[in-house]
């Protein structure tokens, strides 16, 4: 009665589906150009991915630091470094190209060698005074040479900020306003305006110029994300229609898949526009994910199609049993493949959440549109040609199946060893892999900018910022002489770090007063001793309160202060060991009771929300798993099966993370969706055998292994088809520029050929392995639901 009902909805469908072709067709023209409307909405990120929720620890703090200190991440900073640089030419051409910058209205402030100011003792005011350098405005050889060793030898202030005098690099510091940095003016600016310049000046100045700094490197990044979802898309286009007409030697179904799968991009970037998410490295990804899963839909019902038409050549009837035979088994592994990204949901993470909301919603539309359009379209042709059905007795094909037959057949120890062997690497290169929370670990490391990070890196030790926040607990505390003393050590416990740039804080500026007051004498940049506080503080009280010098470090109210450093692109366990010990050193620099001190900024923001993200891959894989252990349940209300669904599923994520761990490729934001997208779509294969498998159970009175081959010879050639296609069709994502694309193409890639190879070999072995066990399973003879013929 069971299986008559189910018969009955999908015959239904059939009848509904055949007998509104045209509406059906308009209505979906109609939703195809309402989606279109919607791209104009499409916008691309401006910002980092913030991988941790709102609400978390981190985020809030991060938050009130820069509500009090302003934005950290609007620094843009160029460097040349040539020996000759304080030639007349060179020095030249390098003050016009900062005037230039400086006049943007898109920049706040420019610290160059040509704005630097010192320090000076004025002893009739007893104060100090803010005066420029007068030497940097010297334009003569001579002049440029006593410059030179002023800057060098005489302010110490600038050092490893302006320059480096042991590479002879010279920097120029350059403040974006705050208020454009997040969006689209940025870009405009970076594209339109500054790199221009840049290129022009290299061009007549015949200077290398070094550039980087978060803004810059934020847009030349995300321009590849845009760069790449045009490439994806025609290279996942061309590569899958490709396999897909070697395998039906057929121009009329390579055509009709491919409108498919086009329309179902077209929907897939109308839906991003219409929920108002931005295009991340991530949401990027689902276009051509939209057609690499799309295209093995297409392969199951085109295939059943023929095949339909090689018995009895009857299109009405052979279009009104692929709807029957196939709507179901199909719905139910789109369904599977949605859960498993739709597990991403249930995070906290925004990033997470919106690839997972958009990838489960397209995932369920490219199955709709394939079983619309497909019958529907073909319903206005003619019948295939004998010459477009010879690939259903395609020797090599045979030869596939056959091979697999043997192992299942006869070999089913060997296979047991294998797969044993498999579990045991994977479980040991599971201990090797390592967590990546480097914030430019995912860049393009061909991209000129990635160069660029690393000159930075080496001339002035990084350009991605650590803060440490400081509340003194009462007015004016930052500046009293107890805490500088804490403050000054504990920036010399920074300084020992050979990954961590010179810090900067209020500290340096109290440094450079006392050189001032000993007349600009650089041996005595340090900080005042007891005795000197009492003569040199009087000055300092009378200083200017407008001091570029002291501007962003120290709050309105003197209360809260900040110590800003830079690190280098070091991998995330060092960068672990020195956040633990410097917290070390806070707790014993700083007593709890007097002072609140707390590490934030970007790059520890990023590693926080790796580690935050990786948890949530447990959670949501779990998930995955749970929900699809339900779909079997309902499917064959039976334990043992559920075990012997998983058990091909999860060996080749096993194995796919121990090669992550024997290869090196470690755990980041990009490689932790491996395993859930992974889960989603291998289920798919498995649904579709087990589908074959009960309807031939009952076709050969519950012998089993009379039902295994037949499913094995049934599903066997669009598993392989529909494998293949996906194998190449991830395997286009390792045309990236993005080392995590590419890790998360090839791992995918790789870890659904093994998932193929498990459903059609392991399988069937453990089937028949266990057939006492199964024949003898009483609930598993009175399913829940009947599963239809494919």
């Amino acid at each position: 009665m069971k299986k008559k009902n189910q018969s009955n909805i999908w015959g239904l469908v059939a009848r509904l589906i055949l007998r509104n072709r045209i509406l059906i067709l308009a209505t979906i023209i109609a939703l195809t150009g309402f989606w279109a409307s919607q791209w104009k909405y499409m916008q691309f990120t401006f910002t980092e991915a913030n991988l941790l929720p709102d609400d978390h620890p981190e985020n809030i703090l991060y938050q009130s630091f820069v509500n009090t200190f302003g934005e950290e991440g609007n620094v843009i900073v160029i460097a040349v470094e040539d020996a000759t640089f304080f030639s007349p030419k060179k020095r030249n051409a390098w003050r016009q190209l900062n005037d230039s910058i400086t006049a943007f209205k898109e920049i706040n402030f420019v610290l160059s060698i040509d704005n630097l100011q010192e320090l000076t003792k004025d002893t009739q005011t007893e104060s100090f005074k803010l005066e420029t350098v007068k030497l940097s405005a010297a334009k003569d050889s001579l002049g440029l040479l006593k410059f030179k060793q002023k800057l060098f030898l005489e302010l110490p202030f600038y050092n490893n900020l302006i320059y480096n005098s042991e590479t002879n690099t010279i920097r120029t510091l350059i403040y974006m306003d705050p208020d454009i940095v997040n969006t689209a003016a940025r870009k405009d600016f970076i594209f339109k305006t500054f790199i221009p310049l840049i290129e022009a000046f290299e061009e007549d100045a015949q200077m290398d110029v070094r550039v980087s700094g978060m803004p810059y490197i934020r847009t030349l990044n995300a321009q590849n994300i845009v760069d790449e979802i045009g490439l994806f898309i025609l290279g996942a286009t061309l590569i899958t229609s490709l396999i897909f007409f070697l395998f039906f030697r057929s121009f009329r179904a390579t055509f009709i898949s491919l409108i498919v799968v086009a329309v179902g991009v077209m929907w897939a970037f109308g839906i991003l526009g219409w929920l108002g998410y931005e295009i991340t490295v991530l949401t990027a990804l689902i276009p051509p994910l939209i057609i690499v899963i799309g295209i093995p839909n297409c392969i199951f019902l085109i295939n059943k199609y023929q095949q339909e038409v090689a018995k009895h050549s009857n299109q009405a009837k052979s279009l009104q049993r692929v709807i029957v035979k196939i709507g179901n088994a199909t719905l139910m592994t789109n369904l599977t493949t949605a859960s498993g990204f739709a597990t991403f949901i249930l995070t906290n993470s925004k990033i997470l959440k919106e690839f997972g909301v958009v990838a489960s919603i397209n995932i369920v539309s490219i199955f709709l549109l394939s079983l619309l359009i497909i019958p529907i379209v073909y319903s206005f042709m003619s019948l295939p040609k004998k010459k477009h059905l010879k690939h259903l007795k395609n020797k090599s094909i045979d030869y596939f199946v056959k091979w697999m037959e043997d192992k299942v057949r006869k070999k089913r120890i060997n296979v047991y060893i294998v797969s044993l062997l498999g579990l045991i690497i994977g479980i040991i290169g599971i201990y090797q892999i390592k967590i990546s929370g480097s914030i430019i670990e995912d860049m393009p490391k061909s991209a000129p900018f990635f160069e660029d990070i690393h000159f930075f890196d080496e001339s002035f030790n990084g350009i991605v910022p650590v803060e440490i926040w400081l509340d003194s607990k009462r007015e004016n505390g930052i500046v009293k002489p107890a805490t500088l003393k804490r403050m000054n050590e504990l920036q010399e416990v920074i300084g020992e770090y050979p990954e961590l740039a010179p810090p900067l804080s209020v500290v340096n500026a109290v440094k450079f007063a006392k050189q001032a007051y000993y007349n600009g004498n650089p041996n005595y940049y340090s900080l005042p001793t007891t005795q000197e506080n009492s003569f040199i503080y009087p000055y300092l009280s009378k200083a200017n309160g407008d001091s570029q010098l002291l501007n962003g470090y120290v709050d309105s109210t003197g209360q809260f202060g900040r110590i800003t450093t830079f690190m280098q692109d070091i991998d995330t366990d060092r960068m672990e060991t020195i956040e633990e010990e410097l917290k070390k050193a806070i707790t014993k620099i700083f007593p709890k009771d007097r002072y609140g001190v707390n590490i934030t900024g970007k790059s520890l923001l990023f590693l926080k929300g790796t580690k935050y993200l990786i948890n949530n891959l447990i959670l949501s894989l779990s998930l995955a798993i749970l929900l699809i252990a339900f779909f079997m349940a309902y499917l064959f209300r039976s334990f043992k099966m559920i075990l012997i669904s998983l058990i091909p599923n999860l060996l080749p994520l096993i194995i796919t993370a121990g090669v992550m761990g024997f290869a090196g490729i470690p755990l980041k934001p990009s490689t932790i969706l491996v395993f859930s997208i992974a889960f989603g779509i291998s289920v798919d294969d498995t649904i579709h055998f087990l589908a074959k498998y009960r309807q031939e159970l009952i076709s050969n009175k519950w012998k089993i292994k009379q039902a295994v081959f037949a499913a094995l010879r049934e599903t066997g050639i669009s598993m392989f088809y529909t494998s293949v296609v996906l194998f190449f069709g991830f395997s286009v994502f390792l045309s990236s520029n993005f080392g995590g694309t590419q890790a998360l193409g090839g791992l995918v890639a790789v870890t659904l050929l093994m998932a193929m190879l498990a459903n059609l070999i392991l399988l069937p072995s453990l089937l028949i392995s266990l057939e006492d066990t199964i024949s003898n399973d009483k609930v598993l003879k009175e399913p829940k639901i009947e599963i239809l013929d494919q």
